[in-house]
């Protein structure tokens, strides 16, 4: 499999940073050297995977499927590294040879393409849980990522971060192809596409379809216990004095987005998307 380093640009205004380009797409360096060992890293039928563009909800996803499926109180999930519990799989740490000899059930978490995803999930062997977040409020929250982390070095302006964006100059490639790629597998029988906005439009919806595709059987009384939970977990993730301008909510872009940005945001969208008729709430 070709793989070749791709030099990000050190002009005015742009992150110096070398990205790992993979078969056209641009990976973080940590992916180098490794993406044949992922492509025949052993899955196992209890396995349940998280998959997401970068910025999607992940964290708020990870403790809700964690809650889901082990029944953990939200208060002991608030005291708990959960990313420890939920390792990145094309991650340096804790590493590929680590969390195959992880006891079962594995969860495990990946911002790869569907097409780079060890071979064994494209089989069907375990469960996939894919969430999708609206590409507006994604790249701000993106943006503001890059500029919190020192190892990004990211002192451009958010035009221009929008810009290399909408260019799929971003690492893990582009979101476009990243979501649309997951959306032509949605039917797939070990597939749960998901939607961030859905967590705060019908978090009940939500809730049961995650009970329903991992197996766990509840009675009326624990549903609405796991539901109320799940709130809480919400709640606590998206509130605006914990996150740096309520990144978490639905909407943020319209607090950053020019007219203009705006416009011509949608008119690439459009021409990326193509037929594509995967829909978002921009708003809710």
């Amino acid at each position: 499999m070709a793989e070749s380093e791709a030099e990000t640009p050190s002009t005015p205004g742009e992150f110096e940073s070398k990205y790992f380009e993979f078969h056209g797409v641009r990976l973080p360096p940590f992916c180098r050297g490794k993406m044949e060992e992922i492509a025949n890293f052993p899955v196992r039928p209890s396995d349940v995977w998280i998959v997401t563009y970068p910025k999607s909800g992940t964290s708020l996803l990870q403790e809700v499927v964690y809650l889901v499926s082990q029944g953990a109180d939200p208060d002991e999930i608030g005291l708990m590294n959960i990313d420890e519990q939920l390792p990145v799989l094309e991650y340096p740490q804790p590493g590929l040879d680590i969390i195959k000899e992880l006891t079962s059930p594995r969860l495990i978490k990946s911002h790869l393409p569907y097409r780079f995803l060890p071979s064994d999930l494209h089989n069907g062997d375990s469960k996939v849980i894919y969430m999708a977040r609206n590409p507006k409020d994604l790249v701000v929250s993106y943006y503001q990522f890059h500029r919190s982390l020192r190892t990004m070095s990211y002192r451009g302006t958010f035009q221009e971060f929008c810009r290399r964006f909408m260019n799929d100059k971003l690492g893990y490639g582009s979101w476009f192809e990243h979501v649309q790629e997951f959306w032509e597998h949605r039917m797939d029988a070990n597939v749960l596409f998901l939607k961030y906005e859905d967590m705060h439009r019908d978090l009940v919806t939500m809730v049961e379809q995650l009970a329903r595709f991992l197996g766990v059987s509840c009675d009326k009384a624990q549903l609405e216990s796991l539901i109320e939970h799940c709130h809480q977990l919400v709640d606590q993730c998206c509130n605006a004095e914990a996150l740096p301008v309520g990144r978490g909510r639905v909407g943020l872009w319209k607090d950053i987005f020019t007219v203009s940005m705006n416009e011509k945001f949608d008119l690439v969208y459009k021409q990326k998307m193509g037929k594509c008729d995967l829909m978002f709430d921009f708003y809710l």
